[in-house]
This record gives structure tokens, sequence and C-alpha cells, in this order.
């Protein structure tokens, strides 16, 4: 295997590790391998073996060909040869009007994108295309959740204390008044 080949299995390996979101040492811990090993083969400088690449496609959830395929150890087969109509068939583990289902289901997805003009390829790029990516500091005056919360929980200690100083200014006015009544009344039994 040329020295770029494995550089390119290392790099892909790492693209999908990033993709599914798995640490280099959870990955390693799911493969069966040591995490200094799995970081050579993604940093280029070990060659895997075919179960190591099983191991690691297992893993990630990829098919091991494709992997086999990066190392170049399998070449790579057109799109046209692959079958779908045929693996079904073959697969022994359905039932026949289950493989029929699958295959009505698969000629039907590939008819609407003849129509539409575009296959998978297509349709992400033009995914890609039309999402705006977000890159850095959102634009605008956007609060982030923290602030939010740090903001209303303001307010709402703001609201409480103007609650509690009105509330105390009552029954402060609620007892001068019923002292001033009092001595109203004593000043009347008096005089």
């Amino acid at each position: 295997m040329a020295l770029n080949k494995v550089t390119e299995l290392g790099n892909f390996i790492r693209d999908q590790r990033t993709n599914a979101r798995m640490s280099l040492r959870k990955l390693s811990n799911m493969a069966g391998i040591s995490n200094p090993y799995l970081s050579q083969i993604e940093r280029g400088l070990r060659r895997p073996s075919a179960e190591i690449l099983q191991a690691i496609a297992k893993s990630l959830r990829i098919s091991a060909e494709t992997l086999y395929v990066k190392a170049g150890i399998l070449e790579e087969r057109a799109i046209e040869e692959v079958d779908v109509s045929a693996a079904i068939l073959g697969d022994r583990s359905i039932t026949e009007k289950q493989k029929q289902v699958l295959i009505e289901i698969y000629q039907s997805f590939r008819h609407e994108n003849e129509l539409e003009g575009s296959g998978p390829a297509g349709k992400v790029a033009k995914a890609r295309a039309t999402t705006p990516q977000r890159r850095g500091a959102p634009q605008g005056r956007t609060k982030t959740a923290a602030a939010k919360r740090r903001s209303t929980k303001t307010r709402s200690t703001a609201k409480s204390k103007t609650r509690s100083t009105a509330k105390s200014k009552t029954r402060s006015a609620t007892r001068s008044n019923a002292r001033a009544k009092q001595r109203t009344r004593a000043r009347a039994r008096t005089g």
C-alpha cells in the first residue's frame, strides 16, 4: 500500500469518526484496538490489516468494503455493477413478499430521482448549496440562552423587590393610619 493511500485511509477514518461524533478513545474501545494504534492509523503512520479495518468499519457503522477500497485492498466497483435487486433476491433471511416490497420501494426511489433529473449526489450538493453555513458568532444582537436566563432572573428579582417594597410601604401606611385613628379616639375620649 502506497504511503499516500495509508494517509488517505487515515484521513477518511478520522473524518468518519468526527462525523459520528465519536472520540478516538471510544472508537478504539469499540473496535477492540489500542488508542495509540488507532491514532497512528489516522495519522497515516500504520497500515491496518483487513481484520482491523473490518472492526473499525463495524464500530463506525460503515461498510468494510469502503475501507478496503480506501486502503487499496479492493478495487472500486462501478455503481452500475451493483445490482441491488439481485442482492435483495439473494437474501435468504427475508420472505418473498418482503423481497418484492423492497424491490418496489427501491425502484420507485430510482424512478423519482430520474424524474427530478438528479441522483443522490446532486441532492446532497443542492442541500449544501442552499443550507446557510454557521461560522463564528451569530449576527445581530441575539442573546445566548444563558444571557436570557440571567436577564429573566434579574427582571424577576427586580419585580419581587418592587413588590416587596410596595407591600412594606402599604403595611407601613396602614400602621400609620391605624395609629392616627387610635390617637384620635383617645383624644375624643379624654376631651
